[in-house]
């Protein structure tokens, strides 16, 4: 036992003695660590990451002498920093606020005044995490959270270098603390600069210490259609191109830019979301069994879904993008994309964007996926819709059966999280009438406990050290390749056609399908 826990420390990893690796059923609890946050006073941190940490401690899934670190250019003392926190928390914490736990949590936070390209304040920050592996036993484990704009890497990230943060060394004993950098989409523009980013990061830090949040993966619903697929013998003899017609993976949102319109021109909703939600949602959906869930197993196989991916042409025909126009979004009269607050009234950067896509492999061959996204839709919704082909229907006649569709098996990524599985059945009465209906799973009443945020089971993992739901270098550059044509060709000529506000995109989305005979579902 000695030989095996000095080599687990000779390795960097940390284990709890009590505990049995092969049990998964109590949760893991992230050993001795610190988190520094770069951009902790925007609006990303208030509203999520420090919420999700107190969640954590409140679930007792931190350590006990658990640090985190501010970094920021607000002129704070520790303890105004604390009172951020604390407002934070109360405001947007998914765990009732117990005062035992935030006093626990309060006495290891610190906060470094500074601007990135302060040498004296990376010096200030190498000695505050230095006291705090004294005070709090934090043990040179630290996790850096660049919650800042991609321009802004570089400088930090030579910052971390020059200071000797990045990497640790050897501690006498033989243990080496981990060091691991946390980074927020957007991972790049195109292509070209995704690699250039990816390799500014790996220059610093290597790829097994990179972890990119998509918060996406952390949801719930996301990780549960691994489990839907593999845990189920239901699934799998028909989840292949000789039983499914079509897949509809759509993320509509019923807000317009508000005060991001200057952050979203010349992103556009392809960008925003196609590139890294919708299209890990495909290789979730599309991706064949792994042999374990290890992380490298997901990887390969996620990998190989995106690696067989491509766009279909004609692509005048086979993508779409809209922007929208005022209308009434319920009961509210709101106002068209051109007048928002800081938007350029000639800019094409688009707020609907729809793509048609081929998996060439055995299981998915001919089976169209159509991916879509835009903002002041119908109403909020993230879904994943695997439609079914028809039955031929040949004990039935026309009459029988015309008012029933096509079954369809519907995971619900948010807001009221679930699965719904549509398929015929008689009509009560004298008569043999089938029509459609639906089988519903809901997470809120099928547990007593609630879901945790996206950013809880991310940060834990980050803090664990586990990359199971963290895109790599080569996912994120198989994504840039599959969307950059489409990019081109938008950029190449045309303009997006408006759709008004509360509707369900622009006409030529509808016509994109319905060159196939088919139709988008109304979530």
């Amino acid at each position: 036992m000695a030989g095996t826990a000095s080599t687990d420390q000779a390795a960097g990893l940390w284990h709890n003695p009590l505990r049995d690796e092969r049990d998964k059923r109590v949760p893991f609890i992230a050993g001795p660590c610190c988190m520094v946050i770069f951009g902790v006073t925007g609006d990303l941190s208030r509203k999520k990451l420090m919420p999700a940490i107190y969640d954590l401690a409140n679930q007792g899934l931190l350590p006990p002498g658990f640090a985190l670190v501010g970094f920021a250019r607000r002129n704070y003392a520790d303890e105004d920093f604390a009172s951020v926190v604390l407002e934070a928390v109360k405001k947007h914490a998914r765990t009732p606020f117990r005062q035992e736990v935030w006093d626990h949590l309060a006495e290891g936070l610190r906060f470094v005044q500074g601007s990135f390209d302060d040498d004296a304040a990376f010096s200030t920050l190498a000695d505050t995490l230095k006291n705090l592996d004294e005070t709090r036993g934090t043990g040179g484990n630290y996790a850096f959270y660049l919650s800042i704009p991609p321009n802004m890497f570089p400088v930090v990230l030579d910052q971390l270098s020059e200071h000797d943060l990045a990497q640790a060394k050897p501690e006498p004993d033989g243990y080496t603390p981990w060091r691991r950098v946390v980074i927020e989409k957007p991972f790049g523009h195109d292509l070209t600069s995704a690699k250039e980013l990816n390799a500014l990061v790996n220059r610093v830090f290597p790829e097994e210490q990179v972890f990119r949040i998509d918060h996406y993966l952390g949801k719930e619903t996301v990780q549960n259609i691994l489990a839907l697929r593999f845990a189920n013998e239901l699934f799998e003899p028909i989840w292949n191109a000789n039983y499914v017609d079509s897949v509809q993976i759509t993320m509509a949102e019923d807000i317009g830019l508000g005060g991001r319109a200057g952050y979203y021109d010349g992103i556009g909703a392809a960008r925003d979301v196609i590139q890294n939600h919708l299209l890990q949602l495909l290789a979730l959906t599309a991706m064949e069994e792994p042999t374990s869930f290890e992380p490298m197993q997901l990887t390969t196989e996620k990998i190989k879904a995106l690696s067989a991916t491509k766009l279909v042409a004609p692509l005048d025909e086979t993508t779409a993008r809209g922007q929208y126009t005022e209308g009434w979004q319920g009961s509210e009269h709101v106002v068209g994309l051109h007048q928002e607050e800081g938007f350029d009234p000639q800019s094409r950067t688009e707020t609907y964007a729809a793509l048609t896509l081929h998996v060439e492999n055995r299981r998915w061959a001919g089976v169209p996926f159509y991916l879509r996204t835009g903002k002041r839709l119908g109403r909020r919704v993230t879904e994943i819709a695997v439609v079914f082909k028809r039955a031929p229907h040949l004990p039935f006649d026309q009459t029988m059966t015309e008012e029933l569709g096509q079954n369809a098996l519907v995971i619900r990524v948010q807001p009221d999280e679930g699965i719904t599985l549509r398929f015929g059945s008689k009509v009560p009465g004298s008569g043999m009438e089938v029509r459609d209906v639906n089988m519903d799973f809901s997470y809120g009443e099928a547990f007593t406990e609630s879901s945790p945020e996206a950013y809880e089971r991310l940060i834990l993992d980050v803090l664990l050290g586990v990359p199971s739901l963290f895109p790599v270098n080569a996912e994120v550059e198989l994504s840039w390749r599959i969307l950059d044509p489409v990019l081109a060709h938008w950029a190449a000529g045309g303009k997006p056609e408006p759709y008004e506000a509360g509707t369900w995109g622009p006409t030529s989305a509808d016509e994109m399908l319905a060159r196939s005979g088919r139709e988008w579902r109304r979530p």
